[in-house]
């Protein structure tokens, strides 16, 4: 079932989002080569929890971190660890913050240090896409009407959409209905409507759209190890245009 927001409910999503987005800016900072995934992950702890928020990965569904950080070829789901980033990798960081039993979520992809063309294209890509979609979730339009945006500006770049993973509604639970995919064709799935919220995410591969997971049960990597990197947002439809949720 889907269910639309009362503002109040909205208002606490967007000081989930608030706590989230200072965190995500920190984090945006600290990615340097020699830095530990596992340093993203402590740094993002304790900046959520000082702004009275809750890290929402950590033990979700048994994940064993607060943030995901996904290197490369990792596309979601990357457990920090002592790994240390390099030189031309290109970081991907997700994260979800839970306050007053309320769920924001949002994710970046982060060069660091030099990285090369193709990388950089690939994360202007994908942010770009986040946006394409983002106009598009408006009300009376379907939510294929999103993922077909996303889809069309991501293909015209000669890229792919990750399928096997899909963003999705959020609120009082950190995954909601509906499912909201990063491919399709225009003009089917629910309708768009005031009050509803959330989580637009493309993830977009440099090379074919197939994934796999790791032994770790986690990290979902691409399957040619070709680059990959993903954006998200958490958005509140409103009558006019879309409201982000998790910005500063």
């Amino acid at each position: 079932m889907i269910v639309l927001r009362s503002d109040d409910e909205i208002r606490l999503i967007r000081q989930a989002g608030s706590i989230l987005a200072e965190a995500l800016e920190k984090l945006k900072r600290s990615v340097k080569p020699g830095v530990r995934t596992k340093d993203l992950d402590a740094i993002a702890r304790d900046e959520i929890i000082k702004r009275g928020g809750y890290p929402a990965f950590k033990d979700y569904k048994g994940f064993p971190a607060n943030i995901c950080v996904s290197i490369n070829e990792a596309v979601v789901h990357g457990i920090p660890s002592n790994r240390k980033i390099k030189d031309g990798d290109i970081v991907s960081i997700d994260i979800g913050v839970k306050f007053k039993d309320y769920f924001a979520d949002a994710a970046i992809t982060v060069a660091a240090g030099r990285i090369s063309d193709t990388a950089q294209k690939l994360i202007d890509v994908t942010e770009k896409a986040l946006y394409i979609g983002i106009e598009n979730a408006l009300s009376g339009n379907r939510i294929s009407d999103v993922s077909n945006s996303i889809q069309a500006h991501v293909e015209s770049n000669g890229f792919s959409v990750v399928r096997a993973l899909v963003g999705h509604g959020i609120g009082a639970r950190l995954h909601e209905e509906p499912e909201v995919p990063n491919y399709g064709r225009p003009g089917t799935g629910p309708k768009i409507e005031p009050g509803m919220v959330l989580a637009i995410e493309p993830m977009v591969n440099e090379g074919a759209f197939d994934v796999e997971t790791l032994e770790d049960g986690w990290t979902t990597i691409t399957k040619d190890r070709s680059l990959s990197a993903h954006f998200e947002h958490t958005i509140a439809v409103r009558e006019e245009k879309a409201e982000i949720l998790t910005l500063l």
